[in-house]
């Protein structure tokens, strides 16, 4: 057996090892509380010649006159056995809303070591499912739109492909715990892409993961790219909070690459920050007099302030309250009343529950325990995958009735009020 075959046996069976979220069921559905569309999508036979098939989850804010980006999620070598799900997650589609970005994660029934290659077939087979979902939505656009890229361990290796292979359609890009380790040299505009790379070091089941972070980290700082590398300690390969640097690395890389017109922009080189991963001390690249290489690279100071924090403690927390909901509403329903609302997620740290007053009494919480949306620390799939609905019934309409939203660091916002006389 190869080498990149037993690696790919072993990144197999860390993944399985350490997934235990179950596969999602095909759904085609409206988003009730923006009509956003949520749709998958399969292709098969001659539409995917590289793998028995692929399963792709779609979103598109109805918010949006035009998309001017599209989120890109890619799993792990047999992860696709644990489905799409990341379309529909509450805290995604506001950050898509956000910037006008669409979603799509794959699921890709085939060998990774020939779909992580996406000159093998898996870009065309991405292109193609946003060229549907461009017609099923309007949104023709949707195939010529740049992207952000996330990738775990082979989906990472993908991604450094894809940066290899389209450096011009690339935003920002994540490499979780990418694989592989390739030795390549990017076109020019592969180095002006804001990349983060993540790795939990030894015990990540193949020396390459570690070392595919540090190298390709080094290659692409000595070409004075903007690159940044996070060591988690006492996590794994299969174990992380990706999320919480995920959105806010993507939002600053937004910030300054994406003109209104759709071309992408060196980011703004006097407005961006150097971390020392060993010192964790912060500082501007425009005054900073000694040897760059070594240091992370981020767009601005608050990109960096966050960066440090999650290469520090492997985690980023929501100091922030969410917004509060909105549109609260109180209709009979049969012998009762129906309290509905409408909420958006925090995009720090999503949802976690609603509470519900009456006359300053708490007298419900949605949903009754757990989280409202939550999500996987491996693959990152969202939990539930469908969330409740934000409603509560009710025995009775008197009284002053209040909703709070507290995030899933267990901050409230603010009490939204509705009086019933």
């Amino acid at each position: 057996m190869s080498k990149r075959l037993i690696l790919i046996a072993a990144l197999a069976a860390l993944a399985l090892t350490s997934c235990r979220t179950a596969r999602v069921q095909k759904s085609a559905a409206e988003n009730a509380a923006a009509a956003d569309t949520v749709f998958d999508i399969t292709l098969i036979g001659d539409e995917c010649k590289f793998a028995d098939h692929v399963d792709y989850g779609v979103y598109v804010p109805s918010t949006a006159e035009k998309i001017r980006g599209v989120m890109v999620f890619q799993h792990g070598c047999s992860q696709e056995e644990f489905g799409v799900s990341r379309h529909h997650d509450v805290q995604y589609q506001a950050f898509a809303r956000k910037w006008d970005l669409a979603i799509i994660e794959a699921a890709i029934f085939g060998l990774c070591d020939v779909w992580a290659y996406p000159g093998n077939g898996s870009y065309k087979a991405l292109l193609l499912a946003l060229t549907k979902a461009g017609v099923r939505t309007g949104h023709t656009e949707l195939p010529e739109a740049p992207f952000l890229i996330w990738g775990h361990s082979g989906g990472g290796y993908w991604v450094l492909s894809m940066l290899h292979e389209h450096p011009e359609r690339i935003i920002a890009a994540i490499a979780y715990s990418a694989a592989w380790d390739p030795d390549w040299d990017y076109a020019p505009e592969g180095y002006d892409v804001p990349i983060l790379f993540r790795h939990a070091g030894p015990g990540e089941g193949a020396d390459n993961i570690p070392a595919t972070a540090r190298h390709s980290f080094a290659h692409l700082r000595s070409h004075d790219a903007p690159a940044s590398i996070a060591f988690t300690r006492g996590q794994g390969h299969n174990h992380s909070y990706m999320r919480t640097i995920t959105i806010p690395f993507w939002d600053a890389a937004l910030e300054q690459r994406l003109s209104e017109d759709g071309s992408l922009k060196p980011i703004d080189r006097s407005r961006s920050y150097l971390v020392d991963t060993l010192s964790f001390n912060i500082y501007s690249e425009s005054g900073f007099r000694g040897d760059k290489r070594s240091l992370c690279l981020l767009p601005d100071y608050n990109s960096a302030v966050t960066f440090r924090e999650f290469a520090s403690t492997g985690i980023v927390k929501d100091t922030t309250p969410p917004e509060k909901p909105y549109e609260l509403k109180i209709t009979p329903d049969g012998d009762a009343f129906m309290l509905t609302w409408r909420a958006e997620a925090d995009l720090e740290s999503g949802i976690g529950c609603f509470n519900i007053y009456r006359d300053g009494e708490l007298i419900g919480r949605v949903p009754e325990s757990g989280m409202y949306q939550d999500y996987d620390r491996n693959g990152d799939q969202s939990r539930p995958v469908d969330p409740p609905a934000m409603q509560l019934r009710i025995p009775s309409d008197k009284g002053t009735y209040a909703v709070e939203t507290v995030n899933r660091d267990g901050i409230a916002s603010e009490k939204a009020f509705i009086e019933v006389k």
